[in-house]
């Protein structure tokens, strides 16, 4: 097994950065937009795109911009009939609102910053809903709302009622998915058996050279984070386990019809630490080959708060194992 555990241990840290656009030129230039406050450009830029996972990973992309909530109000007043800002708003509000929790543990976090999330998480609600009464067909927004509905405690009736809508609506959404194994986690609302159906059932219905394989590799890596030291390592040092990564990758990334889109370096990063994780260096070369410098926070992060360090480190490993 691999020695590299979670840890947040102060090493030199490599030069190379997390690319919150993937190196994708669009999400790069509606992030530049974003932060130029040019809300003509972001209109333009998000107008044609078509693809419900493209649109969800450009909207996310942008929604991450700082401050963007402090003159989005000029474009919906601006353009009072389009609900593309309603939906910048809501997207924004989101993340906006976990920014206000951070990532701390519940016990950590103050009454007031749990108001304060609540109160954006409600913005963002308001928001997403309206586009999602106004544009019955908008998936971006009925996403966001599988993401929010973890910050917002609904019921499980709720949430699977908001996953259903978007996947009536496009069958295999990857936000939606990765949302909405997130709800289903032991962590939050659900447990590893349920965490484990859900991902499976999703991959074995997708269609060869889905993206959605590595939602097997994100549970797996879910229960081994949720594990006492000592017992995780030696869970994912298990045969069976290694064969269903494997197993997902051909279905996946591995398989001829898969093709790269928007938002794709997460999927591959997350292939890359499963392969690591079980010890399968030449497969997690293979993943670090595609990936080239695009590392990505998640899932990274669950080892170390600056993805890097792991990231550089595997890689090293797993490429002079494949010399």
């Amino acid at each position: 097994m691999w020695p590299f555990r979670r840890s947040n241990k102060q090493v030199a840290v490599p030069t190379l950065t997390v690319d919150p656009t993937e190196g994708d030129p669009t999400a790069r230039a509606l992030r530049e937009a974003g932060e130029r406050r040019d809300w003509g450009a972001i209109r333009d830029l998000l107008t044609p795109v078509t693809d419900p996972d493209d649109h969800a990973f450009y909207l996310w992309a942008l929604a991450d911009v700082h401050g963007l909530q402090d003159w989005i109000g000029e474009w919906i007043e601006a353009e009072p009939r389009s609900t593309l800002p309603v939906l910048v708003r809501g997207g924004h509000a989101v993340l906006w609102a976990w920014e206000a929790r951070t990532s701390a543990g519940a016990s950590q976090v103050s009454q007031e910053q749990f108001k304060e999330f609540w109160r954006r998480l409600r913005l963002a609600e308001n928001c997403l809903d309206e586009v999602a009464d106004r544009d019955p067909d908008d998936t971006t927004a009925r996403a966001f709302l599988v993401s929010s509905a973890r910050g917002r405690q609904v019921d499980r009736a709720e949430a699977n009622r908001r996953f259903d809508e978007v996947v009536a609506r496009h069958p295999w959404h990857r936000i939606a998915h990765e949302q909405m194994l997130q709800y289903r986690c032991r962590k939050w609302y659900g447990s590893h058996d349920e965490m484990f159906e859900f991902a499976r059932e999703a991959v074995a219905k997708s269609p060869a050279g889905s993206a959605l394989g590595h939602l097997v590799v994100l549970a797996h890596l879910e229960k081994w984070l949720d594990l006492p030291v000592g017992e995780d390592d030696e869970y994912l040092d298990d045969d069976a386990v290694r064969a269903e990564i494997s197993a997902a990758a051909d279905h996946s990334v591995r398989h001829p019809d898969y093709r790269r889109r928007p938002g794709w370096a997460k999927v591959h990063n997350t292939f890359a630490m499963g392969f690591s994780k079980v010890g399968d260096r030449r497969s997690a070369a293979s993943q670090f080959e595609v990936i080239g410098d695009q590392v990505t926070a998640w899932p990274w992060q669950y080892i170390n708060s600056n993805p890097v360090i792991p990231f550089v480190a595997w890689r090293d490993d797993a490429m002079a194992a494949a010399d």
